[in-house]
């Protein structure tokens, strides 16, 4: 996401500002310089310029989203490949993101054991879910030549939506109430309005006059792109498979929109999370080192992606 406003979460939160003609974010917040857009005019100088400024503030991590043309150079400064997604830019050219640390309690990966074994239960519960598609296609394939597999479906009761201006302020609650800190002002309805004007398409679950669910698509049209972020559900409806619905939705309308790759940050140690993009054949690339503030804490995330 793209712009700042305070919200209720933290009122510290990190400042997001061009340097150069490239766009980062930093701050204590997140403890943390993340470089998310590179221009080509400021490379490589940027990587003298981000460093000076981590240093400067005693940040203890620099995080870097980077095309593969600067990977070099950036790798020759010190940092290291924590993911990578192929065909990122225009179905073409990959993407990488890179961490440097300047604290050794920063690099420290903790709760290993744990993250491996989210991801081999997310990859089984995937595979699971593929054979009964695949088996269920077989058998409606004898009934009815040609016939899909049916999509899920929303108990009766429940509506989705893609929400809209006249929604920020319940979408806001929702999101204060499920997350005690996030690296965005997402519990802002002014920030909502202001991404969802921009190049921000939320999605959501109803049940009756109620918003029950929520997540996110935040597109780079220029590059084709497109993270699939900000699920929420709060608890008193959890465990219905909404994240899996909306995320569904949330590939229909992004392929309408040209949208090409599709790739989401998760928090590493989500069964719920990691295991929602293994069943929608999302492939894991890497995982991001004590990387984002969220939940009330500093938190390694994983990353995955899937060809729309």
């Amino acid at each position: 996401m793209n712009a700042l406003t305070e919200g209720t979460m933290n009122s510290q939160r990190d400042v997001i500002e061009k340097l150069g003609k490239s766009l980062i974010q930093h701050g204590k917040f997140n403890d943390r310089i993340y470089l998310m857009k590179l221009a080509k005019e400021d490379f490589p100088a940027i990587i003298d310029n981000i460093e000076g400024l981590a240093l400067t503030y005693e940040y203890s991590k620099i995080f870097a989203k980077i095309p593969a043309w600067a990977k070099g150079e950036f790798v020759n400064a010190g940092y290291k490949e924590e993911a990578f997604i192929p065909c990122f830019y225009h179905g073409e050219e990959d993407v990488y993101f890179l961490g440097k640390y300047f604290s050794k309690s920063r690099i420290k990966l903790t709760d290993s054991e744990k993250i491996k074994d989210v991801l081999q239960v997310a990859r089984e519960k995937g595979d699971e879910r593929q054979t009964k598609i695949e088996s269920e296609g077989q058998l409606a394939a004898i009934t009815e030549k040609g016939k899909k597999v049916a999509p899920m479906k929303l108990k009766n009761g429940f509506r989705f939506e893609i929400a809209d201006q006249s929604h920020v302020s319940e979408m806001a609650k929702v999101y204060a109430k499920v997350f005690k800190t996030y690296p965005f002002p997402i519990d802002d309805p002014n920030y909502l309005l202001k991404t969802m004007q921009e190049k921000v398409v939320y999605f959501s679950i109803w049940h009756h006059n109620k918003i029950v669910a929520l997540s996110s698509s935040e597109m780079d049209m220029e590059a084709e792109n497109v993270e699939m972020t900000d699920f929420a559900t709060l608890p008193e409806y959890a465990g219905q498979g909404f994240a899996l619905f909306l995320l569904g939705k949330m590939e229909e309308e992004m392929q309408k929109r040209g949208i090409k790759i599709a790739y989401t940050i998760a928090r590493a140690l989500s069964y719920g999370m990691n295991i929602t993009f293994a069943k929608l054949k999302y492939k894991y690339s890497g995982t991001l080192v004590n990387n984002t503030n969220i939940g009330g804490d500093l938190e390694s995330m994983n990353v995955w992606y899937k060809s729309l």
